[in-house]
C-alpha cells in the first residue's frame, strides 16, 4: 500500500495517536507517497465531469491538503483557485509543490477550520477530496452550511462519492474493522483522531445537503464502471447553491 518513499510504521503509529492538525502536519511530507491521497484517475474523472457544469471564475478546494485538488481546479477557474486546510504542513507542502500557471489563475493558500471558512459567497465553484472521514455525522450539516455560504448563488459544491462495498466484499469488513479500531483509540486516547470510512453515507449526505440550501444532482462517473445491479461504481455529487 505505501511506497518506500511513504511513512514508516513507527511514524504512522505516532501520527495516528496525535490529533488529526499535529497527525497532519507530521505526514504531510511523506502524504502524496500513501494510498491516503486522492488518486490522480478520480481527479481526472471529477475534472471532466466538472468540465460540462462551468465555467467558474474562483474555485476553492476545502481540505485541500498537499494540493492536488487545486491542481485539478487550476484549467477549470479563470481568476483565481484558493486552497483551504488546517493542517500548516500539508498547507506548506501543497505550497512547495503547486507551482501557479503563467497567465493563469492565482493560487492562494489558506489556512482555516473547514467548519468555520472564512469566506462569504466568495466563490462559483467547492470541491473536496477524499476528507469527509474526518467530519462526524453530527458536524456535516455545520460543514455543508459553512461551504454554502462560501459559495455565490448558483455555485457549485462538488465531490465523488463510491458506492458502499458488498456486505461479503473483504472491503466492507476491512472498513468496518478499521472504523471500529479507530472508535476503540478514541475512547481510550487523547486528543481524538477522527478518521472514519463508513460515516458517509450517501442518503444521509444528500438530505444534509439539501438543508443546507442545495439542489442535487448525480453524475455517473463511467470510467469506473458499474456493479452488477447497473448501479455506478462512482458518481460526482453535485450540489448547487439556490
Amino acid at each position: 500500500m505505501f511506497t518506500s518513499q511513504g511513512p514508516t510504521l513507527r511514524e504512522l503509529a505516532v501520527q495516528a495517536l496525535s490529533s488529526i492538525e499535529d497527525g497532519y502536519d507530521l505526514l504531510a511530507p511523506k502524504f502524496d507517497h500513501t494510498p491516503f491521497r486522492t488518486p490522480d484517475r478520480i481527479l481526472a474523472a471529477v475534472a471532466d465531469a466538472l468540465g460540462g457544469l462551468g465555467p467558474f471564475d474562483a474555485g476553492l478546494d476545502v481540505c485541500c491538503g498537499t494540493g492536488a485538488g487545486v491542481e485539478t481546479l487550476l484549467p477549470l477557474c479563470r481568476e483565481r483557485v484558493t486552497g483551504v486546510d488546517f493542517s500548516a504542513g500539508m498547507l506548506a507542502e501543497a505550497q512547495a509543490a503547486v507551482a501557479p500557471p503563467g497567465g493563469g489563475p492565482a493560487v492562494e493558500w489558506v489556512r482555516a477550520d473547514a467548519r468555520a471558512l472564512p469566506f462569504v459567497e466568495a466563490f462559483d465553484l467547492a470541491v473536496s477530496f477524499g476528507a469527509f472521514g474526518h467530519f462526524l455525522p453530527a458536524e456535516r450539516p455545520r460543514l455543508f452550511a459553512e461551504i454554502c455560504g462560501a459559495l455565490r448563488p448558483g455555485g457549485v459544491f462538488a465531490f465523488p462519492i463510491g458506492a458502499p462495498p458488498r456486505l461479503t466484499s473483504p472491503l466492507h469488513w476491512a472498513l468496518l474493522g478499521f472504523d471500529g479500531l479507530m472508535r476503540v483509540r478514541n475512547l481510550l486516547w487523547r486528543p481524538p483522531f477522527v478518521m472514519y470510512y463508513r460515516t458517509f453515507p450517501l442518503g444521509g449526505v444528500v438530505e444534509d445537503l439539501l438543508r443546507a440550501g442545495f439542489t442535487m444532482r448525480l453524475h455517473p462517473l463511467e470510467e469506473f464502471g458499474r456493479r452488477a445491479d447497473g448501479s455506478p461504481r462512482w458518481c460526482l455529487v453535485e450540489a448547487r447553491k439556490v
